[in-house]
């Protein structure tokens, strides 16, 4: 193959470049907001000390898990959104919009209940002292306060998701951008405001942190709601939707049937990270402390592919649902292509200001070092993180959701996991080698990812028939 033919088969023109860095550039500087905000809260947790900065690391840890199933939910049946707007059918956009109502409200009561009667249990989990850095019930006293005042924000979160999630299906993704911007802005200002106290405030700590939080979600919620029923002539799916929360069976079966192994996926492969995360504390709570550093950073550094990701599932959905297939497959390669290129700069980037971003926080010498190390393993692999997530939400946006759950949840489980866990329990190799032994796991992943991507078994209309 020629360099013109790779060129032509791998880059696009500006055209295309101007089409995808539309939907891409609001979604990358919401979640960079929103992870730039989440760096400041835990840099402000982490000036307070470091077992406020491990219990309130450990409880996000937990309902980062919620959160992936709530994502889940609103996936599963976005993959349907997307095809329905490419085909021009609004009524069966209003029907999804109403199925991720119904699925996140489920989830929403399903956490709650877990987190009131076993949070304190999960937080144990993490808990050991095997390096003389934090105390343990302390820790546990911080998280647990840090979980209560959380779980007041799990229903505007969910409810925010539900419409985000349908506003960026049909091509919306300013408003959400606009609404991630309002909801930061007013976290930020109360972190400073509650976590120290100033102003006359009462000097709140964790507690402080998690009532900015819970705040942050309610404006965001009511800025996604306020204009999406304001503005009903630009985007119909919203007129009506509920004057009947009913679903058509047969979409409910097929968003049932699709949707349940994506959302099933994201909550067992959160609930995988968390584990590796609880194998990885066997060595110390100064490893949860830089865990908790190098995964804030490296979000903040993640948002490209990230957003990529959700341009793949807009625009190769919408090209499936109008029967493109040929432009479909060849849209989607390139994005792949220019993820990857995007987070080869990322991931040098971040390897250079390394050391730069533990030394912000106030923790202990060891725990910098450790994070700092962690954010360069990272580093390494964030062109593969990038062609991982393409090929994830390729195989999603057509439908292939048993794929995507053997590719990524049944990997995590039946290779990641069990080999963290012997690593762990029966070696006494160092934290970093564990590590960095388990991630580099993912290349295996990126064989088979581009291999079922290149097969085309994802290119198909799902909803044709419906």
């Amino acid at each position: 193959m020629t360099g013109q033919q790779i060129r032509k088969k791998y880059i696009g023109d500006r055209a295309f470049y101007q089409k995808v860095l539309f939907i891409v550039i609001p979604i990358i500087i919401q979640n960079a907001i929103t992870n730039f905000v989440g760096l400041l809260d835990n840099i402000m947790v982490g000036q307070v000390g470091t077992d406020q900065m491990n219990g309130v690391a450990i409880v996000n840890q937990l309902l980062f898990v919620f959160n992936l199933c709530v994502w889940g939910a609103v996936s599963g049946a976005g993959i349907f959104t997307a095809q329905y707007y490419g085909k021009g059918d609004h009524e069966g956009v209003r029907n999804t919009f109403r199925a991720k109502l119904v699925l996140t409200s489920v989830v929403a009561v399903v956490g709650m209940v877990l987190f009131l009667t076993k949070g304190e249990w999960l937080i144990i989990r993490f808990l050991h002292e095997t390096d003389g850095v934090g105390n343990a019930e302390n820790t546990l006293y911080y998280g647990r306060a840090y979980l209560h005042v959380m779980l007041i924000g799990l229903i505007p979160f969910v409810i925010s998701q539900a419409y985000a999630n349908t506003l960026r299906d049909v091509g919306e993704t300013v408003l959400p951008m606009k609404a991630g911007i309002a909801a930061v802005v007013v976290n930020v200002a109360l972190n400073y405001i509650l976590i120290f106290g100033h102003f006359g405030a009462p000097r709140l700590g964790v507690v402080g942190a998690a009532a900015a939080t819970v705040v942050s979600r309610f404006v965001e919620m009511a800025v996604v709601v306020i204009w999406t029923q304001t503005h009903k002539e630009k985007h119909p799916f919203i007129v009506g939707a509920f004057s009947s929360l009913r679903i058509p069976s047969q979409l409910m079966r097929q968003i049932l049937i699709k949707g349940a192994p994506l959302a099933f996926n994201e909550g067992l492969w959160a609930l995988g990270v968390t584990m590796l995360n609880q194998n990885y504390s066997m060595r110390g709570l100064s490893v949860i402390a830089a865990l908790n550093i190098s995964s804030t950073i490296s979000n903040l550094f993640s948002v490209v592919y990230l957003a990529m990701g959700d341009a793949i599932a807009i625009i190769v959905g919408q090209l499936l649902g109008a029967q493109k297939m040929e432009e479909a497959k060849d849209t989607d390669r390139k994005m792949i292509c220019f993820s990857v290129l995007c987070c080869l700069v990322i991931g040098f980037t971040m390897s250079l200001f390394r050391n730069l971003f533990p030394a912000i926080y106030k923790t202990e010498p060891q725990v910098r070092s450790l994070a700092a190390d962690f954010i360069l393993i990272t580093s390494v692999m964030m062109p593969f993180y990038a062609f991982l997530h393409g090929c994830y939400f390729t195989l999603r946006t057509g439908g292939k959701t048993i794929v995507t759950f053997l590719f990524d949840s049944v990997f995590m489980w039946a290779l990641a996991v069990p080999c963290a866990y012997m690593l762990t329990h029966f070696t006494a190799l160092p934290i970093l080698a564990l590590y960095a032994i388990v991630q580099s796991l993912d290349f295996i992943k990126c064989i088979v990812g581009a291999v079922f991507v290149k097969k085309g078994v994802w290119l198909q209309n799902i909803v044709r028939e419906i």
